[in-house]
């Protein structure tokens, strides 16, 4: 079978949901009102509360939520064959994904732009609000740590993206400063810079000199430095550490100065690289060599493992945070939140479909396919290195050399995972300063305190766990996690949204049934994770840090549930 014929049908189903689905939430459920004033306007503070223009600020909430979730998620769950998996993308995004994003959004706009979490105390109770803020701290903790890790990762694999990156930051503070001053658009300059980037990224990939290889400055993957460490642990840590600075400055400048011209840079490299591969896709028609499903892959099972090993992608609780955390605070009218949330998620299933077509056409026949993805954990420790293989060969339709083909998809993944890293941080800092207000601890109000605590604890859990991986092992270890905790985070959020459509008298099935849905999969699956696999009890050895955290998660989860459950049962009596 061609993969070209299932992505068009995939494609053609998206279109429809916008197109009509996204629609009819607009006006019958969520109905949104053109004259309604916005947060951004409301409290504009030209930091965090900015109006944008609805193109640009798609360009930040699709980059934000499309890190490199969309890639790895699908790319480990096509262990268990592509039909299910292309299955959960397609139909999760349509019904389940749109619906929470979309729906988030305007639940923040219409409570002055707060976050999902502090919603929570006025949908369900001040208990429940404190819970829930603690289980979006870990999560995004957990996100911190992990993207943090697959940039790192890709830096060392592919040493010839770092320049590039590094090229986009001081240019996209440029462009911030100039549209600020309202000297002009960003759309010219932004072009600009993507042609700088991908320029820098062509040449360092036939020119050494130009590729920061860390590794090798430390005597290579066997050479051991100073400190005792190997060459690939000494770049982790280099790479943690300069991230980790960066993430700092970048969470606590003022958003129109990088996040929103980054994220409007970064966007055009998401529709760049999309259009690349679904073009190369269609030019080159390559067959289908993975099986449909995978009746060896008896490891591990995919129900209900699939629906969290695919988050972002299909459905992900950290979009809910980037809805309501930073695109509901910019805004510009209500109108807007369909075009930006919807189409945001549509855009992020296209990703996860892509990286699907591109990996179950890499490999020459089935067996070649099995003997790389033979075991559950291979496929995860494989799956990104093979999206971009993969997504490289089909470039190769378009005649691009393989090599610069390679470095330019490496670019637009680190790309998606820096944006949603220091979105992600700015979050944990909202968060901590919530919780500050919250507990009357004065510093933790503080913006930079708060910054800096984020920043810590992200890079000593991203250093400090031992695993196989050595130093830098933390973001690695903590991914099974990330799943469970980013669907258990979407089913609350919907769950919230569900409240307030029915306290306003309006239709609640359609994010009912999704939440239904995906509370029950995540729970499943997340009870059987502590009880069986990290508890020690079961066949797998012992691992403390996913218990502890995976315990603590589960179980505010399941006292915010029964918190729901006791509020609408009183509402109703």
């Amino acid at each position: 079978m061609q993969a070209s014929w299932v992505a068009a049908v995939s494609l053609i189903l998206f279109f429809v949901g916008y197109r009509y689905y996204s629609r009819f939430l607009a006006e019958k459920i969520y109905q949104l009102n053109p004259n309604y004033i916005t947060p951004a306007h409301e409290f504009q503070d030209d930091v965090d509360y900015v109006p944008a223009n609805k193109w640009v600020l798609l360009g930040h909430h699709f980059t934000s939520i499309a890190g490199a979730a969309p890639i790895v998620g699908p790319a480990i769950a096509v262990y268990w064959g592509w039909l299910p998996a292309m299955l959960w993308v397609v139909l999760g995004t349509i019904f389940a994904a749109g619906v929470h994003d979309f729906g988030t959004m305007v639940l923040s706009v219409r409570h002055k732009g707060q976050s999902i979490g502090t919603l929570a105390d006025q949908l369900i109770g001040h208990r429940a609000k404190l819970l829930f803020l603690f289980i979006i701290l870990i999560l995004v903790l957990m996100v911190n740590a992990v993207f943090a890790w697959v940039i790192s990762n890709l830096f060392i694999s592919f040493p010839a993206t770092v320049l590039s990156i590094f090229i986009q930051i001081p240019l996209a503070i440029w462009i911030g400063v100039r549209a600020y001053r309202k000297t002009g658009n960003m759309v010219i300059p932004s072009v600009f810079v993507l042609i700088i980037m991908y320029s820098t990224a062509v040449i360092a990939s036939y020119v050494p000199l130009l590729q920061i290889d860390l590794v090798q400055y430390f005597g290579g993957e066997e050479g051991r430095s100073l400190l005792g460490f190997s060459g690939v642990e000494m770049a982790f840590l280099i790479w943690i550490i300069v991230l980790m600075v960066y993430v700092y400055f970048a969470s606590t400048l003022p958003v129109w100065m990088l996040l929103q011209p980054r994220d409007l840079i970064n966007a055009y490299q998401l529709v760049l690289g999309l259009l690349i591969l679904y073009l190369g896709l269609f030019l080159s028609s390559p067959e289908i060599t993975a099986p449909a499903t995978n009746p060896e892959a008896t490891d591990v099972s995919w129900f209900p493992l699939l629906f969290i090993t695919i988050a972002c992608g299909a459905i992900s609780g950290f979009h809910g945070l980037v809805s309501s955390g930073t695109s509901a605070k910019q805004l510009d009218k209500e109108t807007d939140a369909r075009f930006v949330g919807y189409l945001g998620a549509i855009g992020e299933g296209s990703l996860a479909l892509i990286t699907i077509a591109a990996i179950i056409t890499y490999f020459n026949s089935t067996g070649e396919f099995m003997n790389v993805y033979h075991s559950f954990s291979e496929a995860g420790s494989v799956g990104l290195n093979i999206f971009v293989e993969g997504a490289a060969e089909l470039a190769t339709a378009l005649w691009i050399p393989l090599e610069a083909a390679k470095t330019i998809i490496a670019v637009i993944v680190i790309s998606f995972a820096a944006t949603t890293l220091d979105t992600s941080v700015r979050l944990m800092r909202y968060i901590i300063n919530e919780l500050g207000e919250e507990y009357q601890v004065e510093p933790l109000t503080k913006l930079h305190l708060s910054t800096l605590i984020a920043v810590g604890a992200s890079a000593a859990l991203v250093l400090l766990p031992e695993g196989p991986k050595g130093l830098g092992s933390g973001g690695y270890l903590l991914w099974p996690l990330f799943g469970t905790s980013n669907q258990l985070l979407a089913g609350i959020s919907l769950l919230l949204v569900t409240i307030w459509l029915k306290r306003n008298g309006r239709s609640i099935v359609y994010t009912l049934i999704p939440m239904i849905f995906v509370l029950a999969m995540t729970l499943w699956a997340m009870t059987e994770q502590v009880v069986l696999d990290w508890s020690g009890y079961g066949a797998n050895e012992a691992n403390f840090l996913l218990f502890g955290f995976g315990s603590i998660i589960l179980g505010f989860t399941l006292w915010i549930i029964l918190e729901a459950i006791i509020l609408v049962r009183k509402e109703e009596s």
